[in-house]
């Protein structure tokens, strides 16, 4: 086994509006995160969704949310984050588009959060969001969670920080392997689950904001 001799990890405030405010500026969409985002809508527009209905898990600032947006005027779009910070900046982001959006108030680690949804999703959909949960059980319970309410031909994409195959470093319990993301949903119940890419790959001297990962199922 090689030894990890360094941590890769990131804490957040997400309540505190200030906080909330300079993490989104200082992560506006550079060009590889918007390749995640290109990958995430393609599923969207070439896949025949159950529900025109989107459910974002971690709406932050609402970068992806207006991408979506703008993409697929046929949906109808719901955001769910634990901070009202966030919710304030991502309505701002969105604009003229909020009248589709349905800003969503839970706590993804609270078993009961399906139970605030405004409607059954045809997909839900997520970046950078789910690490933060803090282990693979919450983000397993996650999972189960989006198996139990989309419906048969619905949608799971979730672009998450994960940890690379023979990397040396140590990395937070949130980020884990592919290989591992790809058996919880299986055990969640999802069919075909698989990882469509591995973006920002970096081994050697890896950031907090590097190495991410773009998996999808259908149920």
């Amino acid at each position: 086994m090689v030894s990890s001799d360094r941590f890769v990890g990131a804490e957040h405030q997400f309540h505190d509006p200030s906080f909330a405010r300079g993490w989104a500026d200082r992560f506006v969409p550079t060009a590889p995160r918007l390749r995640l985002f290109d990958l995430i809508c393609r599923e969207l527009e070439t896949r025949q969704l159950p529900v025109a209905h989107v459910v974002e898990l971690g709406i932050g600032p609402g970068y992806m949310a207006r991408y979506v947006l703008d993409r697929l005027p046929h949906i109808t779009y719901e955001g769910i984050d634990f901070s009202e910070a966030m919710h304030a900046i991502a309505r701002e982001t969105i604009g003229a588009q909020t009248g589709r959006v349905t800003f969503t108030l839970a706590d993804l680690l609270d078993g009961g959060w399906t139970e605030h949804l405004s409607r059954q999703p045809g997909a839900v959909i997520s970046t950078w969001s789910l690490h933060d949960l803090g282990s693979q059980g919450a983000v397993a319970d996650v999972y189960r969670g989006c198996a139990a309410v989309l419906p048969p031909g619905g949608l799971l994409v979730n672009g998450d920080f994960i940890e690379p195959q023979g990397t040396r470093h140590e990395f937070e319990a949130g980020r884990f392997s592919i290989d591992r993301h790809i058996e919880l949903l299986e055990e969640a119940g999802f069919r075909d689950p698989r990882c469509l890419a591995h973006l920002e790959p970096n081994l050697e001297e890896p950031t907090p904001a590097e190495n991410y990962a773009c998996l999808m199922a259908e149920r």
